[in-house]
């Protein structure tokens, strides 16, 4: 009895080692796939993955792998090269429609030079009024195809978001103005500084700000914080979640927004990301709320 349990527990040792050693050699190949995985999602490459183990699951698992990475490099690139088609589609068509928009518009003044019935005055003044929407959809075309396809905001340098945010609201005094809106401004005295590209940083400010002016039912707040993070709050009750999770997309309207074409969020957003930030957009108890911020 004593001789088989001596055999017995030998025979144990000999397994469990068997295990351990199996274990050991995938948790190996495991660390082996990640390095891998790791390694291939940092260049681009369609080199397999390689393991120094023979485990057969193992391997089909890494083959596996191998597989799908190689599938989605090349929808990757196919996302890349339609993504860059459209924004090469959206430049060519900015620049077409602006040589018949500008050959219209000086047709329209020589209209204006006639002499026309009332009626026909009626006329010319809606035509003109599509014209100048027109002008402006086709020029913030012209600037998002810029913004999404060309590398002209990549300089840095220190930049006073306090002092950006003053310039900023002081450039649309005559709009808000005209909207009947008195902004609230809370900026601290501080100096918030952040390494941006300057341009790029106005633009942002002014294309929210233009939305406030837009989507407001008469008031505003802005408020810049320590953190390097500027709220924009604004009533508006004729907006709602569904539209506001949608104000950053590409060419969306809200029917509110008078001569809206839906780019210029979608710019601050472009501009944003490049330069590291994040900027989101809120719906709380009827008033939108923008945020804007750039971490130091």
């Amino acid at each position: 009895m004593v001789y088989l349990l001596s055999i017995l527990c030998a025979v144990l040792v000999v397994v469990n080692g068997i295990l351990i050693m199996k274990i050991e050699g995938m948790r190996r190949a495991a660390d082996e796939i990640c390095q891998e995985i790791d390694a291939r999602l940092g260049r681009d490459t369609n080199v397999g993955i390689d393991l120094t183990i023979s485990d057969g699951k193992m391997r089909f698992l890494a083959a596996e792998i191998d597989r799908q990475m190689r599938r989605l490099r090349k929808e990757h690139i196919r996302y890349l090269q339609g993504d860059k088609e459209l924004k090469e589609a959206v430049t060519n068509i900015s620049h077409d429609l602006r040589t018949p928009l500008t050959a219209i518009c000086g047709y329209m003044e020589l209209l204006e030079q006639e002499e026309v019935s009332e009626k026909v005055q009626g006329y010319l003044a809606v035509v003109q009024e599509r014209i100048d929407t027109l002008k402006q959809l086709t020029e913030e075309l012209f600037r998002y195809s810029l913004v999404v396809s060309a590398n002209q905001y990549e300089e840095r340098e220190s930049v006073n978001l306090n002092r950006a945010l003053e310039e900023s609201i002081a450039g649309y005094y005559g709009a808000l103005k005209e909207a009947g809106i008195t902004p609230r401004i809370c900026i601290p005295e501080e100096k918030v500084m952040r390494q941006l590209n300057k341009a790029a940083l106005s633009r942002i400010l002014a294309n929210v700000i233009g939305n406030a002016v837009k989507y407001s039912d008469g008031d505003l707040e802005i408020t810049l914080s320590g953190d390097g993070c500027t709220v924009f709050r604004n009533h508006a009750k004729e907006m709602n979640q569904v539209l506001v999770e949608r104000l950053f997309d590409r060419f969306y309207t809200v029917e509110t927004g008078k001569n809206s074409t839906g780019l210029g969020l979608s710019i601050a957003r472009a501009l944003t990301e490049q330069m590291g930030g994040e900027i989101c957009a809120s719906y709380e108890e009827e008033y939108l709320v923008i945020e804007v911020k750039f971490c130091s």
